[in-house]
């Protein structure tokens, strides 16, 4: 049924806004749709009014309201109501007021800046009597029960996008898809807060052509584009509030509001992300519709869950990112060397045994190459401890500058190193030790002279472990020592 206002009925209405121009305007507007008109400046002075009298509609107009404290009293003034009309002007730089005041009692609400025809339009609707007052309970209850199915249905679609946290920015993708479930919706998006303040369009999903990449003229560093006060999302990452545009030119920005209407948007409603209320802003997620759509209060429920399951889901994969780091950088911590960078004697002798067991069952061979640093007591007793360790970490970098990636450089103890070669054979390894010497005799050293070293070289017998391999490689070292060093010996078959 089609409401209709009773032209019969006495109609007293209340109206209140703090600027005696708003209330002018609004007099001038729909003065005519009351026998009386209350005006208001205060929200004292509209408790008293109503108090005095019965108002058959209140209009409460939000503009230049900013504290919380108004919005305590602006809620007050909805509960004192007690389910009579209550119609809301809000600006949409306040829209996250609505769900506030949505919890003190029914209402209706239009986004302001509103056209005079919209404004009588707005309150005629709210004065409206429907024709038949049954059918239209009928009708309001199965509105109800498809609204609360529609919100189910997006509710769920979401829940199983976020079990792909694994992965960012397949996650943010499903998101964006799932939200594009709830009727009306023709793009959404997701916006991260990345590192020194960056907010990046993570993903987007449109069922309209729109490319915000396009739109904005960038996908990273947003908020200092010039829309970041007039993009619904820009603003709820900048102010940490819900944001509802039901008209894009009500954002302020010509060009801006011409891209969404171009591909068929009129309202976006944007929630910023956040893990806990009062926590740091993580981004924001942004539903595009095309059309505009009074939400109710469930709806609002409804969307700011949705916005705390999404930012738990960010949370948690930031999170398992950080656990995967810190776990990589201890794994680097108990695997290498801190001074030269090289693996570490533990974790060494686990891959020569490793190797050498892979060696043994695909046949393949594998050289292996001991050495250290001639008369290195000389040079820490000669240029110090620091001197030493600089020579230590030069000629480690040195040497894993020459090999392969599938090499593997190991600091056994003090200055004696050990390099596995997969896949190489004695005459290999022999010619790979040479080329370190004179390479290692050629490097200049700050502060000391250059140092030389000497090399042991072996190829691990078929039946070989990794002690006996070892005690061959140690008698080649000393053999190298012994023949005046600066030299490479090839040890005994074992």
């Amino acid at each position: 049924m089609v409401p209709d206002i009773d032209s019969h009925a006495r109609r007293v209405g209340l109206f209140l806004n703090l600027a005696g121009e708003r209330r002018g305007e609004f007099q001038s507007a729909c003065g005519e749709l009351f026998n009386r008109l209350l005006l208001a400046e205060t929200f004292d002075g509209a408790q008293g009014m109503l108090a005095r009298e019965t108002v058959d509609l209140l209009v409460l107009d939000l503009e230049g309201h900013e504290d919380h404290g108004d919005l305590l009293s602006a809620a007050n003034l909805v509960r004192a109501r007690h389910g009579a009309p209550v119609l809301v002007l809000c600006p949409y730089s306040k829209t996250s007021w609505l769900p506030e005041l949505m919890g003190a009692g029914p209402l209706s609400y239009r986004i302001s800046p509103i056209l005079s025809d919209e404004l009588q339009q707005a309150v005629g609707a709210a004065l409206a009597v429907p024709l038949d007052a049954a059918a239209n309970a009928q009708q309001q209850l199965l509105d109800k029960e498809k609204e609360l199915r529609d919100l189910l249905t997006v509710q769920r679609s979401v829940q199983r996008a976020l079990t792909g946290m694994d992965e960012l920015q397949l996650m943010a993708s499903q998101i964006c898809v799932a939200l594009c479930s709830f009727p009306g919706v023709r793009h959404t998006a997701l916006f991260h807060m990345k590192e020194r303040g960056n907010l990046r369009l993570e993903a987007q999903e449109s069922r309209n052509h729109l490319d915000l990449v396009q739109l904005l003229g960038r996908g990273d560093n947003l908020l200092q584009t010039p829309q970041h006060d007039a993009f619904p999302p820009l603003l709820a990452v900048s102010s940490g509030d819900l944001v509802l545009l039901d008209a894009p030119e009500k954002g302020g920005d010509p060009m801006l509001a011409m891209g969404l209407h171009d591909c068929g948007v009129r309202m976006v409603l944007a929630m910023p992300l956040r893990s806990e209320p009062g926590g740091p802003v993580l981004g924001a997620v942004s539903m595009m519709f095309d059309r505009p759509l009074q939400f109710s209060r469930e709806q609002f429920s409804c969307f700011g869950s949705l916005a705390q399951f999404i930012s738990f889901g960010l949370a948690m994969s930031e999170l398992k990112h950080q656990n995967d780091a810190l776990a990589g950088q201890l794994t680097q911590i108990t695997t290498t060397d801190a001074l030269t960078g090289a693996v570490n004697r533990r974790h060494g002798e686990n891959a020569l045994d490793n190797e050498i067991r892979r060696a043994r069952r695909y046949g393949i061979p594998l050289g292996v190459i001991s050495f250290d640093i001639d008369n290195f007591r000389s040079v820490n007793d000669i240029y110090g401890y620091p001197c030493g360790d600089q020579a230590l970490r030069t000629v480690a970098h040195t040497v894993q500058s020459r090999l392969r990636t599938s090499d593997t450089l190991v600091r056994m103890r003090g200055e004696e190193f050990l390099i596995i070669a997969t896949h190489t054979s004695a005459i290999d390894a022999l010619k790979l030790a040479e080329k370190l010497r004179e390479t290692i005799a050629s490097t200049e050293l700050p502060g000391c002279d250059a140092v030389t070293i000497s090399l042991g070289v072996a190829q691990a017998g078929p039946e070989e472990g990794a002690s006996t391999l070892l005690e061959r490689l140690d008698a080649a070292l000393h053999r190298a020592k012994r023949a005046g060093r600066n030299c490479v010996e090839l040890a005994m078959a074992s």
